[in-house]
């Protein structure tokens, strides 16, 4: 699993904007930039809905009052499932990516066999990542919602 102090993988995240499908590169999405990134086990999930993302919605301006330069969402689902949680949330201050075949997610080393419930999912975790290093990691422990909240990031940053 990762850790703090070391540096994000490789990756490719897709994201669906308004002007069509954009991939990311992970090396070039978090260089030389401060970014807080939180990730869900699946779009329009309970807690990830009622709580997780809503707390990031609230909050994204004094997120970025920070020095925060993006937040982003990630979550082992495709780009347009991202895109239709984050307007029917109005994540529009979040960046929606994403991690289709849980490549990023994997690298991570934050994956999990949730099997016949839906696959390959993400635990649910908030990091913040400057210049492509991670500096902190909250990752939640099976089942649990706490200290991945954006109000926990907040008072981190």
């Amino acid at each position: 699993m990762i850790e703090q102090g070391h540096a994000l993988p490789q990756a490719t995240l897709s994201e669906l904007t308004a002007d069509g499908m954009v991939t990311h590169q992970s090396d070039t999405l978090f260089s030389d930039k401060k970014v807080v990134v939180f990730a869900v086990p699946g779009a329009f999930t309970p807690t990830c809905s009622a709580a997780h993302l809503p707390g990031y919605v609230t909050l994204a301006d004094k997120i970025k009052a920070k020095g925060v330069d993006a937040i982003v969402c990630v979550s082992v689902n495709d780009a347009f499932v991202m895109k239709a949680w984050g307007d029917a949330h109005n994540a529009s201050e979040i960046m929606m990516l994403g991690d289709g075949d849980a490549s990023f997610t994997k690298a991570l080393g934050l994956d999990m066999d949730t099997d016949g419930f839906g696959g390959i999912r993400s635990q649910r975790y908030a990091m913040i990542v400057e210049n492509g290093v991670v500096t902190t990691l909250l990752v939640e422990a099976p089942k649990t919602f706490e200290v991945s909240k954006a109000e926990v990031i907040l008072e981190k940053l």
